[in-house]
């Protein structure tokens, strides 16, 4: 009896010990849409541009509309929107970048003449503004681009009516 019950002790000692598993990781809900990044505002250097370009393409292939709200700039990416702000009256626009530009040292956006007027900078023709990226909808379209309509194989010249 010594026997088993010395058995039994050692056989309850050598029994491997269960342990529970750890928790799984708490599941955290992701959102349907990313949070919006933070628009950064900076403060650049205006001018405006209208009548003596009126109608010239742009560099989104669309043509130039002087009371259009747009915008040109040397660093914003094209078709994208922008809230400019004159803080010298606190009066605000948002405006597309559909061109590249100024062209003029020190200047980093030419904005349309329509933009401008209601920013009240056409008479002194240059000024400081704000200028905060929006950032699109998902209904926006990033670069506009115009469709360019196919010519009917009938108009097409060939290469005798060519003038080459």
């Amino acid at each position: 009896m010594a026997g088993a019950a010395l058995f039994e002790f050692i056989g309850c000692a050598t029994a491997p010990v269960e342990v529970a598993p750890p928790p799984p990781p708490p599941v955290v809900a992701q959102p349907a849409h990313p949070p919006p990044r933070t628009a950064r505002r900076k403060v650049e250097i205006a001018s405006w541009y209208g009548p003596g370009f009126n109608g010239h393409i742009t560099s989104t292939g669309e043509r130039f509309n002087q009371n259009a709200m747009t915008a040109a700039s040397k660093t914003l990416p094209l078709g994208s929107r922008v809230v400019v702000r004159n803080p010298a009256n606190g009066k605000s626009v948002v405006v597309r970048i559909n061109d590249r530009g100024p062209h003029v040292r020190g200047r980093t956006m030419d904005l349309s003449k329509r933009a401008a007027q209601k920013l009240g900078i056409t008479g002194k023709g240059v000024a400081h503004v704000e200028v905060t990226p929006l950032h699109p909808r998902p209904d926006d379209d990033a670069i506009p681009f115009p469709s360019t309509p196919s010519l009917p194989s009938s108009s097409t010249p060939s290469v005798a009516e060519s003038h080459i």
